[in-house]
């Protein structure tokens, strides 16, 4: 059994997804694991990580217009220390994953077809944000 662990830092161009894929299967490349459970782990309260089709770009559009009715900025909210997005950005991530895990068959992550991995940021400024990796297998 081997195991391997590291991080990828990502930047964002403030809200909406980021597709992440190819990097996170560049590391697990590097790792020499054929087959085992990978996952990755978003480092952040106000971006979080969602696997969803990654052919058709209005999907991406849809499920960020639909995320920003669902928690709208506002200075309703009482957490509001880093502006109006702040709070609206916490309950965006509650709402989603901070974790994925994948099966990993052949050295190759287990996707569907049309299935990617993305960062999703919700605050409205670019950030920089770290995602752990961890792969286990043989």
């Amino acid at each position: 059994m081997r195991q391997a662990h590291g991080q990828l830092m990502i930047a964002t161009r403030g809200q909406g997804l980021v597709e992440v894929t190819r990097e996170v299967a560049a590391w697990l490349d590097q790792q020499g694991v054929a087959d085992g459970l990978l996952t990755v782990f978003c480092r952040h309260t106000s971006a979080s990580l969602t696997i969803n089709e990654n052919a058709a770009p209005a999907v991406r559009r849809d499920l960020e217009r639909y995320f920003a009715r669902l928690a709208p900025e506002s200075r309703e909210y009482e957490h509001d220390d880093e502006g109006p997005d702040d709070m609206p950005a916490h309950l965006k991530t509650a709402l989603t994953n901070v974790s994925l895990s994948m099966p990993v068959t052949g050295g190759r992550m287990v996707l569907g077809t049309w299935q990617g991995i993305y960062l999703f940021e919700h605050r409205t400024a670019p950030h920089r944000r770290t995602l752990a990796l961890h792969v286990i297998g043989e």
